[in-house]
C-alpha cells in the first residue's frame, strides 16, 4: 500500500490569493510492535522510537553490498536490515513522531502478557484461579467461573476484565511493594487512556509510571521477572506523554476498530468453509454476502414502495437483522 501513496508536494492557493507549500502529513501509523520495529527498520530488540535496546528497556534514561557483512555490521547498531523504507522520503516523517502508542496492543496485551503473568507467578496458578472463581461479578462485567491462568485464545475484552480485578485479587496474598508495582502500572494504562489531557493530568500519568520503577525490583525480588527486563513494551511506555503533546490522545489510534472488522471480513468466514483455499474461499464468502446485502436492499426498497407491510413475516425480518449487522460493519469500514 505504501508504494501507491503519493508524497509529493503541491501548491496551492490560500484565501488570501498567496500560495503555500503543501505536503500530506504522516500523523499516525497504528501498528503492534513487531510492525513498529519493521517500520522503523530496527531490530526486535531495538526500540523503533527512541536510541535504546533491550539492555536498557527498563530504564526512563532513553533519548527518542555484501548481504551477510551488511547484517553483521548493522547488528550492533539495532537495525534489522531495510535500507529503504517506505518513508525514507515523506517530508516531515519521522518513526519517533507517527509510530503512535496503540492501546490495544501496548497497554491491553502488554498487561496479559507481562503483569498477569507476574501475579500468576507470585500468587500461583490454583490460588488466583480460586480468587477469581469466587468474585461476585457486576452486571456488564466478565465472570471467570474457571481457570485464567490456561486461556487460550484470549481477546482484547478478555484482557480489560482481568486488568478491572486483578489488584482487589492479588491483594493480601504478594508482598506490599510487589502490590504497589503493579497497581501503578495498571493505573498508567488507564490513566493515558483518557479521551483528553491537561498540563496536570499528564503530571499523572508520569508519576504513575515513575511510582512503577521506583517498585520494580519488588518484581524480580518475588522471582516473577528476570533482572534484564528486556520488555519492548514497557520501553515504549517511556514515549506516551511526548507522543500525547504531540499528536493528541492516545485512544484515536486504537486498533479496536480494525481488529473487529479483521473478524468479521476475515476470521467469520474462514470458519464457514473447509479449512482448504482459505483465500478464494473468503473471496467467494464476502462476495455472497455483498450479493445478498443488495438483494435485501432492493427487495426492502421495493416492499416500501408498493406499501407492503412485511414486519410481521419471519424470513423478512432475520433478512432485516442480517442486513443491520453487515451496515454496522460497512460503518466500521467507512470509518
Amino acid at each position: 500500500m505504501a508504494n501507491h501513496l503519493d508524497f509529493s508536494a503541491g501548491l496551492h492557493t490560500r484565501t488570501s490569493s498567496n500560495l503555500r507549500y503543501c505536503y500530506t502529513p504522516l500523523a499516525s501509523w497504528i501498528a503492534d510492535t513487531p510492525e513498529e520495529s519493521l517500520l522503523a527498520a530496527t531490530s526486535p530488540k531495538a526500540s523503533p522510537v527512541t536510541t535504546a535496546t533491550s539492555k536498557n528497556f527498563a530504564y526512563a534514561l532513553n533519548d527518542a553490498l555484501n548481504y551477510k557483512n551488511f547484517l553483521k555490521a548493522i547488528k550492533p547498531l539495532g537495525l534489522n536490515g531495510v535500507v529503504e523504507p517506505f518513508w525514507k522520503d515523506w517530508p516531515l516523517s519521522n518513526p519517533s513522531d507517527f509510530l503512535t502508542p496503540e492501546p490495544l496492543h501496548h497497554f491491553h496485551h502488554m498487561f496479559w502478557d507481562h503483569d498477569a503473568k507476574w501475579c500468576i507467578a507470585v500468587v500461583g496458578a490454583a490460588e488466583l484461579d480460586f480468587h477469581f472463581s469466587l468474585l461476585q461479578t457486576t452486571i456488564g462485567y466478565h465472570a471467570f467461573e474457571d481457570r485464567i491462568s490456561k486461556l487460550k485464545q484470549v481477546t482484547g475484552r478478555d484482557h480489560r476484565a482481568v486488568q478491572r480485578y486483578i489488584v482487589g485479587v492479588i491483594a493480601g496474598t504478594v508482598p506490599r511493594p510487589f502490590l504497589i508495582a503493579v497497581r501503578a502500572l495498571i493505573d498508567f494504562q488507564y490513566l493515558v487512556q483518557a479521551p483528553s489531557f491537561t498540563d496536570d493530568s499528564l503530571i499523572k500519568v508520569v508519576n504513575a509510571l515513575q511510582e512503577f520503577h521506583d517498585h520494580k525490583d519488588a518484581i524480580v525480588c518475588a522471582r516473577a521477572q528476570k533482572d534484564s527486563w528486556g520488555i519492548p513494551k514497557l520501553e515504549l511506555l517511556q514515549s506516551v506523554v511526548p507522543s500525547i503533546r504531540l499528536s493528541g490522545a492516545v485512544m484515536q489510534w486504537s486498533a479496536d476498530p480494525t481488529e473487529h472488522v479483521h473478524v468479521q471480513e476475515i476470521k467469520v468466514p474462514a470458519r464457514a468453509g473447509n479449512n482448504q483455499n482459505y483465500y478464494s474461499q473468503i473471496a467467494r464468502h464476502l462476495d455472497r454476502s455483498e450479493k445478498c446485502f443488495q438483494f435485501n436492499i432492493t427487495t426492502y426498497i421495493e416492499s416500501q414502495a408498493k406499501g407492503a407491510s412485511l414486519e410481521d413475516d419471519d424470513e423478512f425480518s432475520s433478512r432485516r437483522m442480517n442486513m443491520s449487522r453487515i451496515l454496522k460493519v460497512t460503518r466500521l469500514l467507512s470509518t
